[in-house]
């Protein structure tokens, strides 16, 4: 994926996108943005009755399957995880040509099991558009519109989507987000699909990878953008809007592509999205170390509810690639090693995904992203008291480049920078460094209070010195 300009004045974000009360509330009620991918290509997973219990350990709220694994959906009765279900791409000439065999794949893969499995979303194919076989294009929305029929036709109509799942690669145009479009070359084809997303009310699923995107562009601030870590950001020409990540990038350009089409409204669901935590010596970017920093930077972006630029106040549904490990996958060695858990249940790395770990005791401490370095712990499976909190400030004789670069991915990440703002009680002294320790440190104490939040590329230190001066309080101190 291309990347665009960056090289455009930096500027800090004015204002929280959202109230720390009302996203605390909203984190503890519910956390169904965060689901996960359970690929079947493998000889050693664990029974679906003890995957079923680990999931229901964690705040995954959601699973997608590739097919329709009798075994895994009746597992997962009465343990209120949603489902998303798939009809293979083999499957599509008949579904589209006809409804009976349409009807028959309803009757046998949702009917028995709905509604005490809870069953959103029937994915007809997998990246279809950008598929080898051409043919299949054609008969993806009959296949779609003969499987929604059916669904109409046992009364589910509405209670269970119908959708597709796409590549980033429907996209001729990505760069720089506002210019998001899809390829012309599918003529027709995804205006018609989209029509019948917005009928039906059925979200638009698309594969989002920023680790494809570090790969075609394997610089050290280009990891950095694609692992949610501090980094000078990149501005849109188009809008004028800074992106710090690379993430709501591609969701952004994804969004002005259904908006040119004239389908703003219609839902993105990132169907997948991950990094792999090995790969061969030849592959650019698997490390344990950037997998656990971008997969665990990415669930607390979603807990933030910040939203992307283009989308705020909301996170999208997000699955993320993968549950397990898949063994039998060809390939280079990380198309195996994706894996969350490992077959035995234990954590391949740990992302702060446990109930026992992860949920926030006060309104004040809502998770948000963490500035984790590629060597920086994340928070270990079991739960360990947390020392005096402090205050998290710039380490002594850090650049101001590297400062400016701390300052606005701190205030990027929904925290409210508005007391350093012109008029504000922190505005003076007018430095960068003083903005910054004062950015720092509250995003330090709104991503958990931990030590690894006040890291920011080893510029950061905990002090017990209370910073505040003047008017200007710092938020902080004891837990």
């Amino acid at each position: 994926m291309p990347l665009f300009n960056h090289n455009s004045p930096l500027f800090i974000c004015a204002a929280a996108l959202c109230p720390l009360f009302f996203q605390f509330l909203h984190f503890a009620c519910s956390q169904s943005f965060i689901g996960v991918n359970y690929g079947q290509v493998a000889d050693n997973l664990p029974p679906p009755a003890a995957t079923a219990k680990l999931l229901q350990s964690t705040s995954i709220e959601k699973v997608r399957l590739y097919g329709a694994d009798p075994a895994i959906i009746r597992a997962l009765a009465d343990t209120g995880i949603g489902i998303v279900i798939g009809a293979a791409n083999g499957d599509i000439p008949a579904l589209a040509s006809d409804p009976n065999f349409a009807g028959q794949w309803v009757a046998t893969n949702v009917l028995p099991y709905y509604p005490a499995s809870k069953i959103l979303v029937i994915t007809v194919g997998n990246e279809v558009m950008t598929a080898t076989d051409q043919n299949l294009i054609s008969q993806l929305l009959p296949a779609m519109q003969n499987v929604q029929n059916a669904l109409n036709a046992a009364s589910l109509g509405g209670k269970i989507k119908v959708s597709t799942v796409h590549s980033m690669a429907v996209l001729t145009q990505s760069d720089p987000p506002s210019s998001g479009t899809f390829n012309p070359g599918f003529g027709g084809t995804m205006k018609a699909l989209l029509q019948f997303h917005q009928a039906n009310g059925s979200p638009f699923m698309i594969n989002p990878y920023p680790y494809f995107a570090y790969q075609s562009d394997p610089r050290a601030e280009t990891l950095a953008f694609c692992l949610f870590q501090p980094n000078a950001g990149r501005v849109d020409s188009g809008t004028g809007i800074k992106y710090m990540n690379m993430f709501d990038a591609q969701v952004d350009a994804v969004h002005s592509a259904l908006n040119a089409l004239g389908f703003k409204d219609v839902e993105i669901v990132v169907a997948e999205t991950g990094w792999p935590y090995k790969g061969d010596p030849t592959e650019v970017g698997p490390s344990l170390d950037n997998a656990k920093a971008f997969n665990g930077n990415l669930i607390s972006h979603l807990r933030s509810l910040v939203g992307t630029p283009l989308m705020p106040g909301k996170s999208v549904d997000t699955y993320i690639f993968a549950l397990f490990d898949e063994d039998l996958k060809p390939g280079p060695s990380s198309e195996r090693s994706f894996g969350l858990f490992k077959p035995d249940l234990s954590v391949t790395y740990d992302v702060d995904l446990s109930k026992n770990s992860q949920t926030p005791t006060t309104p004040a401490t809502p998770a948000t992203p963490a500035p984790v370095s590629p060597t920086t712990p994340i928070t270990p499976v079991t739960p360990v008291p947390k020392p005096a909190a402090g205050w998290c400030v710039p380490k002594p004789g850090v650049s101001d480049a590297q400062l400016q670069s701390n300052l606005d991915y701190a205030c990027a990440q929904g925290i409210d920078c508005s007391p350093i703002q012109t008029g504000g009680t922190c505005f003076d002294p007018n430095t960068v460094a003083a903005h910054a320790a004062y950015a720092m440190n509250l995003l330090y104490q709104t991503a958990g209070r931990n030590p690894w939040n006040c890291d920011f590329l080893q510029t950061a230190t905990l002090t017990y010195t209370n910073p505040s001066y003047g008017q200007c309080s710092y938020p902080g101190g004891n837990t």
